[in-house]
């Protein structure tokens, strides 16, 4: 592994890094915006869910366009988006430009999303792929946990700290732009256009001339554009059904939570809200670091498996458990944060193995709109079923979403740790 292969890779940080802080920061100036604008549980749930339904689209716009016109362009541009939108959010007057501007930054983000993962996989070795890209999603963990002790502390300063708290996003985002100017296109996306030159150039200047070339393009023939529809043909059905089950199964109860996590403490009757708050986000942050250890040792399928198994069990002790000494509830909501934010390390991973060279974008930028479509929908619905139906009734639902993952990733989970990234989707 070369110096190469940690810069693309922390290059792709950002992505991770300002969704977790978007997201993260949205939940704790809700808190403030809601009684200052008036706002229902209604509009809370659409600020809460709006970035997800940029992602959503920019995923699947842009990873098209990764696999059809190159991954380069797109992975150095979408930063703009993100910097211009997150500084704008500051002079907002109302929920509803608030919501335009989320729907910009989530588009820019979900972008990212289809390319970064896209990136990596097609560049580092094969056995450094599952610990590189599972290092995204902790850089997702480290953005939602700053925000929420930075939106902690700022948002109490002044009335107007909110506007800080939002635009403070576009820090990251600018120094994250600067830093990918220069980046190569993908030689193995290269390879699959016949430009077997470029190909070799990108290789020799930034690989050390470590990538074969020659092999590669013995072993592949330019292939035809990607198309939406492959992703269903016989051959990758079966892998993008599983993507979509799996990632949303993840991901629904993870940022419904974490996104309303505040209102969610209160409800357990957490006192002291902060506290109570502070510590799940240090586990949160110690699973997604531990959950790198688990990529590495562990095999994807059986990873998958009991980390739907053990957040389905802690999560019933978290939804019935409002009765239950307050210890026993909180050390169950410390384990299941643990686990989630672990095995959420798998969301970068596992969709970026499942298709090939020519599909990849297209399948990761896919998936992962798919995945925000059903986090967006339990994001908004969470506020208002917690409203109308309690917080038992509520969190058993997302119990039953994990139980469902579980039972998919018996049928269905394919084990890639091991395939090469020419092996990838082939079987």
């Amino acid at each position: 592994m070369s110096r190469f292969h940690l810069r693309i890779t922390a290059l792709t940080f950002g992505a991770n890094f300002s969704d977790g802080y978007a997201l993260g920061g949205i939940g704790i100036v809700l808190t403030v915006l809601t009684p200052a604008m008036g706002l229902s549980s209604l509009w809370q749930g659409i600020l809460g869910s709006s970035m997800l339904v940029g992602v959503l689209v920019g995923s699947v716009v842009c990873g098209w366009l990764a696999d059809r016109f190159g991954r380069r362009l797109v992975y150095q541009l979408d930063f703009i988006v993100i910097a211009v939108a997150s500084a704008a959010q500051f002079f907002v007057d109302g929920p509803m430009w608030l919501l335009v501007l989320r729907l910009i930054i989530g588009f820019g983000v979900g972008a990212d999303y289809a390319l970064g993962p896209t990136m990596v996989t097609e560049f580092v070795p094969t056995r450094y792929r599952g610990g590189l890209l599972a290092s995204l999603t902790v850089m997702w963990t480290v953005g939602y946990v700053a925000a929420f002790f930075i939106g902690s502390w700022l948002v109490n300063l002044s009335p107007d700290a909110w506007r800080w708290m939002l635009a403070s996003g576009a820090i990251p985002a600018l120094v994250v732009l600067l830093l990918r100017i220069g980046t190569p296109e993908s030689p193995r996306w290269l390879i699959e256009k016949g430009r077997i030159e470029e190909a070799r150039i990108v290789s020799a200047r930034f690989l050390d001339g470590t990538l074969d070339i020659d092999k590669l393009a013995s072993e592949s023939s330019p292939a035809e554009p990607a198309r939406y529809r492959d992703l269903f043909s016989v051959k990758h059905r079966k892998n993008t059904a599983f993507g979509i089950i799996f990632y949303n199964c993840q991901v629904i109860p993870y940022f419904a939570i974490y996104t309303f996590l505040p209102a969610i403490l209160v409800l357990l009757g957490m006192e002291d809200g902060f506290s109570s708050g502070a510590i799940l986000n240090i586990f949160l942050l110690f699973g997604g670091i531990a959950g790198l250890w688990a990529i590495a040792k562990i095999d994807r399928r059986p990873l998958t498996i009991y980390s739907f198994v053990i957040m389905a069990v802690t999560l019933t002790i978290v939804s019935v458990g409002t009765s239950w000494p307050m210890g026993v509830v909180v050390l169950a909501f410390a384990v299941f944060t643990f686990v989630m934010s672990g095995a959420s390390n798998l969301d970068q991973v596992y969709p970026a193995e499942l298709f090939p060279t020519r599909l990849r974008a297209t399948g990761v930028g896919f998936l992962n709109g798919a995945s925000r479509l059903g986090s967006a929908a339990g994001t908004f619905l969470l506020p208002v079923a917690l409203s109308a139906f309690g917080l038992t009734a509520t969190m058993l639902v997302l119990v039953a979403i994990l139980v469902i993952g579980a039972v998919c990733s018996v049928l269905m989970a394919p084990e890639t740790a091991h395939l090469s990234t020419e092996e990838l989707g082939a079987h």
